[in-house]
């Protein structure tokens, strides 16, 4: 397991170091060195793309995927699907659905006002679900159920605002939609770290729950765990998790499905292993999509998003074949 953490923190580490290279301006790696320490006569230029450019999109390329992989265990377990993610409790289109009604129909609105409504859109979703979900109880099916519904009807008013609105505030909101982290900067990483703080550890504190409920609320019942307060309070830190990954660098899909698979046929099925293995190849995961979007078409850039999309769909399609195969 250390051997794991250390091999995939290296990876993560040269992917950054990569991404602080490469790019419209590609930089030696003495030039990167230099510019990093500050010694052997750095070029201003140098320093300026590596610290005000490229290291806050990197490192918020990096917490949005530790936010996207956490929040996609935590749901894999609690809903007890191979196929679930966060996307499933409405979290996304809610999000989508909010900030294109804000960038449609608002003139020029600032990028705070756009990230707090779109936390915002994720939580009232995710709420609506729960509630409608709730009956004497909730179950794992009939969450995935009205969260399907609703995200159809989230999705049906994004198009229509799509249609009807100015094409250019809808052009911005289709980048937004997207997903991407190219409007980084440091202050904008700090608020995510700190966010992401509490959450995180109480999703780590909460392994042996997590570990419970994935074998069925029957079981988890006769345990002794409060399978219905469980869920509710998992759905928050869901919420949480993805709601601010979303609000800070939009839509970034099949993160929160592929990790937490890759973490498991890694380490297993625990959750105290799971979720820290998760998180690593989460951020790796957004961090080499962000480079990748930066470097296969320069000088276009690639939102993440895209790029994650293009992994996530054969992903997903050779999850549906190991379940056909599975069950015949």
């Amino acid at each position: 397991m250390i051997r794991l953490l250390l091999a995939l923190t290296l990876l993560l580490a040269t992917l950054v170091a990569a991404s602080l290279a490469f790019g419209d301006v590609s930089l030696t790696w003495q030039e990167l060195y230099q510019a990093l320490t500050g010694t052997g006569g750095a070029n201003p230029q140098s320093a300026m793309i590596v610290f005000d450019l490229r290291l806050p999109r990197v490192l918020l390329a990096a917490l949005v995927g530790v936010a996207l992989a956490t929040a996609g265990t935590i749901t894999l377990a609690i809903m007890r699907n191979p196929l679930a993610e966060p996307g499933v409790l409405g979290i996304n289109s809610g999000a989508a659905a909010a900030a294109m009604a804000v960038i449609v129909l608002v003139e020029d609105p600032p990028v705070a006002l756009l990230q707090a409504v779109g936390f915002f859109g994720a939580a009232a979703m995710a709420l609506a679900v729960y509630a409608l979900a709730w009956r004497s109880g909730t179950s794992s099916l009939r969450i995935i159920l009205i969260g399907i519904g609703l995200s159809s009807l989230a999705t049906a008013g994004t198009t229509f605002l799509s249609a009807f609105g100015d094409i250019g505030n809808v052009q911005r909101a289709m980048i937004w939609l997207a997903g991407s982290v190219y409007d980084a900067n440091m202050a904008k990483v700090q608020l995510l770290a700190l966010w992401l703080v509490v959450p995180v550890t109480l999703a780590l504190l909460a392994t042996r729950e997590l570990d419970l409920i994935r074998f069925g609320d029957m079981s988890a019942k006769s345990l002794g765990q409060r399978v219905d307060l469980v869920r509710g309070l998992m759905i928050v830190l869901v919420t949480v998790l993805s709601g601010a990954a979303v609000a800070v660098s939009g839509l970034i899909g099949f993160v929160g499905l592929i990790a937490p698979h890759i973490a498991r046929r890694l380490v297993g099925g625990s959750h105290s292993r799971m979720l820290p293995v998760a998180a690593l190849v989460g951020a790796c995961l957004v961090v080499a999509a962000d480079l990748a979007g930066r470097i296969i078409l320069p000088p276009v850039q690639l939102p993440a998003g895209i790029v994650t999309g293009l992994l996530g769909a054969p992903f997903l399609a050779y999850l549906l074949w190991v379940r056909r195969h599975d069950h015949g």
